[in-house]
């Protein structure tokens, strides 16, 4: 069995069925199928080609497009939201989604917020209570080289701001990932330089520390910035793979099959490997 834990309806040219026919093309039973709402000025407009609701209230990907496909296919979606901490009804509207649509997962949260803020803390302590796993998106501030809309977008605070809301929350299971997240797997320094690292891991990572010292964090392996941080040093992503087997989930955020191909290729045991393509996620999110 193949658990996507992230992925998005309606983005990058992907409708219903198109994303069906690719889960089918690559074996996915199943897919966590996560909102993204964010206020329009604190993402980068270059996604504006890609999300289906810029500029919307609930946009750039709202719940109600997740719902639409849960509805549809029960039987390949597991609905995820993530309404923003900072609104005073984010708890109501997400437990209102709970028990109305049966919400599994917390998640995309990506916002230009420190992730311990206050209002984060209390709705993540709400997800723990009620069992929702919650994803993260974190990333550094680069220089863009413009000054507008905004000269960066960064998103969580960095590292630091997400331990601390680890930390605030140990009965919260929380899943790490985006660029500035995966660039702590190294104890290198290019974590705020470059969104895509390379070149052999360092050891002291801060991830690796992290997933030592709280055992409710988890990683979410997707998009771009997952797959590159085992690509980097296949030598040490075997190792961090066999350490941490119980806590890493395989998820896409896109479409192609890369982080198929960088896993099978790493020599894992079958043991492990289902555990990553299902296992763990089952764990997370049993199936009714």
């Amino acid at each position: 069995m193949i658990i996507d834990c992230h992925n998005h309806p309606d983005w990058y040219g992907y409708n219903v069925d198109r994303f069906l026919d690719n889960m089918k093309q690559y074996s996915i039973d199943r897919t966590w199928l996560l909102s993204w709402e964010c206020p329009d000025d604190e993402y980068n407009p270059t996604y504006k080609k890609s999300i289906p609701d810029a500029g919307l209230p609930d946009g750039p990907i709202s719940f109600r497009r997740c719902v639409d496909y849960a509805l549809k296919h029960p039987d390949k979606f597991v609905l995820g939201y993530a309404p923003d901490p900072r609104r005073p009804d984010a708890i109501d509207k997400l437990d209102h989604a709970i028990k109305l649509y049966g919400v599994r997962v917390y998640g995309e949260i990506k916002l230009r917020m420190m992730y311990d803020n206050p209002d984060a803390i209390r709705l993540f302590r709400f997800c723990g209570e009620k069992g929702l796993p919650v994803t993260v998106h974190i990333d550094y501030e680069f220089d863009t080289g413009s000054a507008y809309p905004r000269p960066n977008w960064w998103y969580g605070g960095g590292i630091d701001a997400f331990e601390r809301a680890v930390k605030a929350c140990p009965e919260t299971i929380f899943l790490g990932h985006a660029p500035g997240f995966w660039a702590h797997i190294s104890g290198d320094d290019q974590y705020d330089k470059a969104a895509y690292p390379t070149g052999k891991v360092v050891p002291g990572g801060k991830v690796v520390d992290m997933l030592r010292r709280y055992p409710n964090l988890y990683c979410d392996i997707s998009a771009g910035s997952g797959a590159n941080a085992f690509k980097r040093d296949p030598e040490f992503a075997k190792q961090f793979l066999l350490e941490f087997q119980d806590r890493i989930l395989y998820g896409r955020d896109y479409f192609d099959n890369v982080h198929q191909e960088v896993l099978n290729s790493l020599g894992l045991p079958e043991d492990v490997l289902a555990k990553i393509y299902a296992g763990n996620a089952l764990k997370l999110v049993p199936l009714d």
